[in-house]
C-alpha cells in the first residue's frame, strides 16, 4: 500500500502547494497581458486633432475649434468679441 514509503505526506503537501502556485501565476500572467494589450494606447486627454503650431494666437485657436465644429457660430463670435475687447483690438474683419 505504501509504495513510496511512509514519508509521502510532505510530498502531497508540496505537490498541492506547487499546483496552486503554478495556476495562480498563470492566472496573474493572463490578467496582466490582457490589461497591457487591452489598452487603446492613448491616455485620456484632449480630443485628437492636429496639434497647433507654436505661437498660435488665441483667435487662431478659436477659429480652429469653430472649423472642427466644437463650437457654434454664436459662441465663436461671442468669444471672438471677448478676446478682441480684452486685447484692445476692436477690428471685426477677417477670421
Amino acid at each position: 500500500m505504501f509504495w513510496y514509503g511512509p514519508g509521502m505526506g510532505w510530498g502531497y503537501g508540496l505537490m498541492t502547494g506547487s499546483f496552486f502556485l503554478f495556476w495562480g501565476l498563470v492566472i496573474v500572467a493572463v490578467v496582466l497581458l490582457v490589461r497591457h494589450f487591452g489598452r487603446s494606447g492613448q491616455r485620456p486627454g484632449p480630443p485628437p486633432g492636429p496639434p497647433s503650431p507654436p505661437g498660435s494666437t488665441a483667435e487662431q485657436l478659436l477659429a480652429e475649434r469653430f472649423a472642427r465644429g466644437e463650437i457654434d457660430d454664436e459662441e465663436f463670435h461671442r468669444r471672438l468679441t471677448t478676446l478682441r475687447e480684452a486685447s484692445g483690438t476692436t477690428d471685426q474683419g477677417g477670421g
